[in-house]
């Protein structure tokens, strides 16, 4: 399995990302951010993954942890792709 790339810290700010229609899904470490990734453009929305930091506000344990082992952690963003319809998502 590829891993996907991930932007680069502070890329594009999450307020930007929230006001430009995208919606954060979830923060989750390899090999498993990459198969959401994956799942979620099969289901026809764009995705967008930045970097994990640490806000300063929360525990950060598990993530200063996986750091520290050479994890990469990442938060997925999800939106509608553009000119393409997203399957019926009536079961959810």
């Amino acid at each position: 399995m590829a891993v996907i790339p991930i932007r680069l810290v502070g890329s594009v700010s999450e307020e930007t990302l929230l006001r430009d229609g995208w919606e954060k899904k979830t923060t989750i470490g390899e090999p498993r951010l990459t198969e959401l990734a994956e799942n979620y453009r099969s289901l026809g929305w764009e995705v967008h993954v930045e970097r994990y930091t640490a806000d300063g506000q929360s525990c950060n344990t598990c993530f200063e942890a996986g750091d520290e082992l050479g994890q990469v952690n990442g938060v997925i963003y999800v939106r509608k792709a553009q000119g393409r319809a997203r399957p019926d998502d009536g079961l959810f």
